[in-house]
Parts: C-alpha cells; sequence; structure tokens
C-alpha cells in the first residue's frame, strides 16, 4: 500500500489583503491599519538599515554612479572601477550574512502585521561552537537568500518614501489649502493645472483631498502586499508541518526499499544455494562416479580430476558469495555466531562480545553483520594492527532498543573517510537505516567505530 502527504494550504496574507482591499470597507477595517503600519516601519527599518549597512552599499553606489557619469570622481578609470567591485564583494561575504540575519529575523516579525501564515526561518541548526556557526550560515542558501532582501530594501525604501511622500503631501497641501492662502498674503497653490491663490478658489481642491487619502491608503496595501511577498519568498522557510510530513513520508518510502533490496537479495542468496550450487555438487559427484570407470593414472583420470578440482574451488567460491550475500549463519543463530564467524575467517584475531538478551529486527541485524565484515576487511587491507574487538550490546531508549556495534582495531590510527569509499558505504549503509557511525582514529591509535541502529519493529521481519 502506497502512503502518500496531503498538503492543505494556508490562505497567505497577501490573499487576505487582497481581498480585503477589494471589500468596499477596507478603509475601516483593520487591514488597511496593518497596511499603513507596515509601509510606515518599512521606511524606518530601512532607513536604519541604510545607516547602519553605508559601507556596504557604497562601493556599489560608486560603480552605479560611474557607470552613469563616468567623468565623476575617479572611479571612472577601469582599474579603479575594478578595485571597487573586488572591495564590494570581499564586503559583501565577509560583513553581508552578519547584517542580514538580524534584519531577516525582525522582517519575520513584522511579517504578522499583514501576514498570519507563521513566519519561520529557513536556516538549519548549527552545531556547537562559533566555527560551526559560520560554516553553516555562510554556506547554506537562506543566508545568501537575506543578503539579497538587505539590498533590495534599500530601493524598496526610497520607493516609498517617494511615492507615499509625495502622495501624503499632496493630500495635506490640498486639505490645508484655504488656510495656507489665507495665512499668507499673496500665498498661491499650485497643483499641476489647478491653482488657487484665495480661500474660495482652494475651498474645491479642499474636496479632492478624501480621494488622494483613499489613494494613499490603498497604495499602502499595494505596497505591503508587494513587499510581504517579497519578504516571505526570500526571508521564509517552509512550514515546520511541511517538513515534518515530508521527512516522514521519505522515511516510508526509505523503508520500503530497504525491505524490497532485503527481500531481493534473500532470493538472490535462496537461488544460488538451492540451486547453481546444489548442481554443482551433483557434477562435482558425476566426476567421482566417472573417475571409477576409467584406469587409475590415466589421462582421462587426471582430466576428471582436474575437472573434479575446478569443480570443488567452484563450490568453494560460490558458497563464499552465497556468504557474502547473506550468512546462513545469520539467519539460523542470529548476530552473535555470525560475528563469531567473521572473527574466525579474519586473519587478524578478533575478540568479539555481544551479549544481546533477545534477537533484534533481521534488517538490523543485516546492516550491523555487514558493517563489521567491512570494518574488519579495513583493518585487515589498510591497517597494522595486531588485534581487534567486536562488541555488541542493546542500549534501551525512549522509542525503543538500540543495537549498538563497536569496532576497535588497535593500529595506527589516521583513518579518514575522504580517502576511501568503505567507510563512506558503510556511513551509507548505516543511514538508510535511520542509524548513526561515528569515527574516532587518532593518529597513533586505536581506531574505533561506533554504529547505533534503532531497532524499529514497524517493518515486516522477513525470518
Amino acid at each position: 500500500m502506497t502512503t502518500g502527504t496531503v498538503r492543505q494550504r494556508t490562505p497567505g496574507a497577501s490573499a487576505d489583503l487582497l481581498r480585503a482591499m477589494a471589500r468596499p470597507g477596507f478603509l475601516v477595517s483593520r487591514w488597511s491599519l496593518r497596511a499603513i503600519a507596515y509601509t510606515a516601519t518599512t521606511v524606518v527599518i530601512g532607513l536604519i538599515t541604510m545607516m547602519v549597512a553605508t559601507p556596504l552599499y557604497m562601493p556599489w553606489t560608486a560603480v552605479a554612479i560611474a557607470l552613469l557619469e563616468p567623468p565623476i570622481g575617479t572611479v571612472g578609470d577601469p582599474s579603479q572601477l575594478v578595485l571597487v567591485l573586488l572591495v564590494g564583494l570581499i564586503l559583501i561575504v565577509c560583513f553581508g550574512p552578519l547584517l542580514s540575519l538580524p534584519l531577516a529575523a525582525v522582517e519575520r516579525r513584522r511579517l504578522r502585521l499583514v501576514s498570519p501564515r507563521p513566519a519561520e526561518s529557513g536556516h538549519r541548526v548549527p552545531p556547537p561552537g562559533l566555527w560551526g556557526w559560520i560554516r553553516v550560515r555562510y554556506t547554506e542558501a537562506a543566508t545568501w537568500r537575506e543578503v539579497v532582501y538587505l539590498f533590495l530594501l534599500l530601493p524598496l525604501t526610497f520607493l516609498i518614501i517617494v511615492v507615499m511622500g509625495t502622495l501624503v503631501s499632496f493630500t495635506l497641501v490640498l486639505l490645508m489649502g484655504p488656510f495656507l492662502v489665507e495665512d499668507v498674503p499673496g500665498a498661491q497653490i499650485s497643483l499641476g493645472p489647478l491653482a488657487a491663490t484665495t480661500t474660495e478658489e482652494a475651498l474645491p481642491l479642499t474636496l479632492l483631498s478624501p480621494v488622494t487619502l483613499l489613494a494613499a491608503v490603498y497604495l499602502c496595501g499595494v505596497t505591503s502586499y508587494g513587499h510581504g511577498s517579497l519578504a516571505r519568498a526570500l526571508l521564509v522557510g517552509p512550514p515546520k508541518e511541511e517538513l515534518r510530513a515530508e521527512l516522514t513520508e521519505v522515511t516510508h518510502s526509505r523503508a520500503r526499499l530497504v525491505d524490497a533490496f532485503e527481500y531481493e537479495r534473500r532470493r538472490i542468496e535462496r537461488d544460488l544455494h538451492d540451486g547453481a550450487q546444489q548442481r554443482l555438487v551433483a557434477l562435482n559427484m558425476d566426476l567421482g562416479m566417472a573417475r571409477l570407470d576409467v584406469d587409475e593414472n590415466s589421462e582421462a583420470d587426471r582430466r576428471l580430476a582436474a575437472a573434479q578440482r575446478k569443480a570443488d574451488e567452484l563450490i568453494t567460491e560460490l558458497r563464499e558469495l552465497v556468504r557474502g550475500i547473506h550468512p546462513r549463519v545469520l539467519t539460523d543463530r542470529g548476530l552473535p555466531a555470525a560475528l563469531a564467524e567473521l572473527a574466525d575467517h579474519s586473519p587478524v584475531p578478533v575478540t568479539v562480545q555481544a551479549d544481546l538478551p533477545r534477537r533484534p529486527p533481521s534488517h538490523v541485524e543485516g546492516t550491523a553483520y555487514f558493517v563489521v565484515a567491512e570494518a574488519l576487511t579495513n583493518v585487515y587491507k589498510h591497517t597494522e594492527a595486531n588485534a581487534a574487538t567486536v562488541h555488541a550490546f542493546l542500549a534501551p531508549g525512549a522509542h525503543g532498543d538500540t543495537l549498538v556495534v563497536e569496532v576497535t582495531d588497535y593500529g595506527p590510527g589516521g583513518a579518514d573517510p575522504v580517502r576511501g569509499s568503505g567507510l563512506t558505504g558503510m556511513r551509507d549503509r548505516v543511514a538508510v537505516m535511520g542509524g548513526t557511525m561515528d569515527l574516532s582514529s587518532p593518529q597513533g591509535g586505536p581506531t574505533r567505530i561506533r554504529v547505533e541502529l534503532p531497532c524499529t519493529i514497524d517493518r515486516t521481519d522477513p525470518r
């Protein structure tokens, strides 16, 4: 049965604001007040940001001036222009995230004025320490989207100041027109083709002030809609519920793939064991019977003996192949016996401590077995260790038991996953099962691999 995730979209602030602007009562609704507050605070935050981020803006402003007016200053020189561009890029890379991160946090809070939806950050949780924080913050896309917003806020603020300032000033002049021409002798109000020098001439213009005020309020709604959409696109990450649903679906899908792979591997192992291996054994017996019908030490006897030896070698190789696909002892007797068999076949002396009160699920046993097998192979091929230990036990947890397997070799240490695919493959195999793998390999040794596999029981156990 295939499971899926059903997502339900929550109406956003922008859609609510648009619907509110389409209603006749927008002017007296809470949305108009929120739009005005959002626009006003945008101007305040934009001006503060401009003052704080002036060193970041200045190189690019100089470049823009040089491209528009080359004679201005010395930036018109190409070498000077390239130098300013390099300085601007260095400032952005070094200090852009430091300024954009707090700005984005404020803007996400301010989105509540025009948006009922949660405004969660798109940042990952950094590891402990300053270097971990720098490495994560300076390499994730969410940070650089916030840097883009930092630079877009400057022209957006200027646009709001010019447009809204002009419209509000126009409204105030219309509203105060009769008083202006009355208090100041010889004063004149000129609004394009409209002009007034007396109170009687200015009074009709005052009647236009509600129209301009209405336009200003609606313009606040339009700018709040556009600004809110831009801020949400650049500063807000996916909702936690959506991420959680996607993670659950990926986990279930991964479990189904692992189950399918495990089933196919067991089918191949069964076909080789019960099919090809049995036919080779029968062929070996037929060759032995054929030798009874020929003279001993004859040419035919020597050829049959050579064929029989090759059949024995092929049977041995096939048995090793079957054991590598899925060892029979692991299915029949469990992980402790399978680990003991690995230790017996290892050229390096291996001590096994595996006291498990009960058998883990088969997929956990299989993963632990192959991790230990790969680890012991690495010990034999890539180290000069004279001994190794394998320790397996069940650790109780809040969500069930966890199988913990530790493989320690007493070699020179210095193991690095970057220099080979073995450790990376082990880590990937463990990650598929929802587990974790830790590697400790200081120079001088010992090298210790610790694997933790959750013993979940929400899967079909093929045993």
